[in-house]
């Protein structure tokens, strides 16, 4: 590869040692030796993910502890593309995924790898396959602490951290509630004005992935003066349930939309993601049980997409998809 090659639509709004990192990374590796990883005296294939590997996926989440179920698993397959490491004799050793929105973004995820395959470099062999199947596009990810070096090298820059709320939701007292604002069960009519606030919110048209979260999900929205302000979904995930997406324009809205589900779920284990540094939507969080059991980091390579003010993503529909 060229040392000339661009990262996204518009590179020049990275800085110029992330570019630099970028180049040097995808330069480190011919494109005809992606297809296998040398591991001691065997050779692990770099095959195309497929739903037929949906077995071989949870393997790999099971052995990182991901509390990922087969359906969780069924969405990610169907939301996205990627590659799957295997050895001779069909063992998964490694995942990497990639979710496109629209022509020039995607969100990276399912990023897998087993600890004896990591000092081997498989980790940057299935990175640098899927960045290459993105190029030109503007990339983003949520890093773990063990993967944010690997990302780091390969040119992404740090947005900012994404707090996972989790815990048993215990009884608790519903906030303040806010003048003028009417939250609701979402109806078929508030679709379109959910994938407006959406996309503006996100940073991006994901209109499928939006659609299917909606299918699968209970939803409730907010209106002021008869207009959709804001939204939140809850489904199933994990060991228990997760509520988002969740797009509000402030704190107060934010915790009136999670307020019902929160409530309904008394008792049950439930998670919420939050990319959005508030003391008091932590706090409302925490008084319902949900207290912070890990963070990462959000990265980027290419443009800043998501805004960092007014109308937000107060909760990720999965680390793997935003």
């Amino acid at each position: 590869m060229s040392r000339n090659t661009t990262i996204g639509p518009c590179s020049e709004t990275m800085p110029q040692a992330a570019r630099t990192r970028y180049i040097d990374f995808m330069a480190h590796q011919h494109v005809a030796d992606e297809n296998s990883i040398q591991i001691d005296s065997y050779k692990a294939d770099i095959i195309t993910l497929t739903p037929a590997h949906r077995q071989a996926l949870h393997e790999l989440t099971v052995s990182v502890f991901w509390p990922h179920r087969a359906r969780d698993l069924d969405v990610f397959l169907a939301l996205g593309r990627g590659y799957l490491a295997i050895d001779g004799i069909g063992r998964p050793l490694g995942s990497a995924m990639y979710f496109p929105v629209g022509e020039d973004y995607a969100m990276f995820g399912m990023m897998i790898t087993t600890p004896r395959l990591q000092s081997y470099g498989a980790g940057a062999r299935l990175l640098r396959r899927i960045m290459r199947d993105c190029e030109g596009r503007d990339l983003r990810l949520s890093a773990t602490r063990a993967a944010y070096r690997l990302y780091e090298y390969a040119g992404f820059v740090p947005v900012g951290t994404i707090w996972q709320h989790q815990g048993i939701v215990r009884p608790m007292r519903p906030p303040t509630a806010v003048p003028g604002l009417e939250v609701r069960p979402l109806e078929p009519a508030d679709l379109a004005q959910i994938h407006a606030l959406d996309s503006h919110a996100y940073g991006a048209d994901r209109h499928a992935m939006l659609e299917m979260f909606v299918r699968l999900s209970d939803g409730m929205v907010a209106l002021r003066e008869g207009r959709v302000v804001g939204y939140a979904l809850k489904r199933d995930f994990g060991k228990g349930v997760v509520i988002g997406p969740l797009v509000a324009e402030n704190d107060r809205i934010a915790m009136q939309l999670a307020t019902p589900f929160l409530q309904a779920l008394e008792g049950q284990f439930a998670r919420l993601d939050t990319p959005v540094e508030s003391e008091q939507f932590a706090a409302f969080l925490a008084s319902a049980g949900l207290g912070v059991f890990d963070t990462v980091t959000e990265m980027r390579n290419g443009v800043m997409r998501r805004p960092q003010d007014g109308l937000q993503i107060y909760g990720l529909s999965a680390h793997s998809l935003g």
